[in-house]
């Protein structure tokens, strides 16, 4: 500044700065509307898909639910005659317009792939310990409907239905050869990580393509870094991933650290994720990665079971909608083009 610039010349100068930031800052706020509102989503896009949760199974009240609670032993009445985890609900989910089904996978004491949910057998089946404890000829003589009860035990409607239905990952992949999967890796076992690596890199890139698998940290961090091209997720992905993109989101960029995902998002965050939902769904889906919608909070297995809850998800959302009920809610959330 000039000793000798005089004092409206000082103001004019002044002002002259302010009008140049506020102008930067209108533009700014202005770039980040336009570029996470609708305006640029594709609009021409399929507005759902349907994940079945566990294929179709028995539902549960979660009410008071907490990670030790036996769910077999509280189930709602049952309406079909399906149990989670079996290639039987599997097939009854697909059949039902499921595009994607989620299954669980626990290694087995000779170091198989059982597909169940619970780490303890006591809960569901007629055989005690844990998944690990067993081999998979063992599992797969149990009785997996053995716990369930709607009337606190005075009934067991499944209990010698379910012997023998207890199926390996072997035989699902043989069973949906061409399906979109969803494997749930229930421990956080660096090595059972490394163990489905081996057995997923036996199979055709192709295969892989369809194929998400999501667990604990440690099993899938050995996933990734054996097999890259896999699509996962875990709770240390999901967080690295939504973090940075809270960060710099908001000029359409899309982190590293989110591509090939799956990423399971609750209705409730939804709306805190730049361009939400369809510029965010669209953006993640031009990196690799799926956008699931889930229930509530995200907790114990919610999902969009009837078709009032499907009320709840978001006009241009074009990802992935998470639901215990396929053959309640497939065909309404496909929508009348499904």
């Amino acid at each position: 500044m000039s000793p000798r610039e005089s004092a409206p010349a000082r103001r004019r100068r002044r002002f002259r700065k302010r009008c140049a930031a506020g102008t930067a800052l209108l533009c700014t706020a202005a770039f980040m509307w336009i570029n996470n509102t609708d305006l640029l989503a594709d609009h021409s896009v399929e507005e759902h898909g349907v994940l079945a949760h566990r294929g179709l199974g028995q539902t549960f009240g979660h009410e008071g639910v907490g990670n030790d609670t036996c769910t077999a032993e509280r189930i709602d009445e049952p309406e079909h005659d399906f149990l989670e985890n079996t290639v039987p609900g599997m097939r009854a989910a697909f059949d039902a317009g499921a595009d994607q089904v989620e299954f669980d996978v626990h290694m087995t004491a000779d170091e198989e792939f059982a597909v169940f949910h619970d780490w303890e057998l006591d809960c569901r089946t007629d055989l005690s310990g844990t998944t690990r404890d067993h081999t998979l000829a063992e599992l797969q003589q149990a009785d997996i409907g053995y716990g369930y009860t709607a009337d606190g035990g005075e009934t067991h409607p499944f209990r010698g239905a379910g012997k023998g239905l207890m199926p390996s990952l072997d035989e699902v992949l043989a069973e949906f050869p061409d399906d979109d999967l969803l494997l749930h890796v229930k421990s956080d076992d660096p090595a059972e990580g490394e163990l489905l690596a081996g057995r997923l890199a036996e199979l055709p890139d192709e295969r892989l393509a369809d194929l998400t698998v999501y667990g604990g940290d440690g099993p899938i961090a050995a996933l990734r870094e054996r097999l890259p091209e896999l699509r996962v997720m875990s709770k240390a992905m999901m967080t690295d991933c939504l973090v940075a993109y809270e960060a710099v989101g908001w000029t359409g960029h899309v982190p590293p650290s989110c591509s090939r995902m799956q990423l399971h998002v609750p209705e409730g965050y939804g709306p805190w994720l730049w361009g939400w939902p369809a510029r965010f769904t669209q953006c993640m889906a031009a990196a690799d990665t799926r956008v699931v919608i889930v229930a509530g909070s995200g907790g114990f297995s919610e999902g969009f079971d009837d078709i009032g809850s499907l009320e709840r998800i978001p006009d241009g959302f074009t990802g992935l909608v998470w639901t215990n009920r396929a053959d309640e809610t497939a065909a309404a959330i496909h929508g009348p083009n499904g």
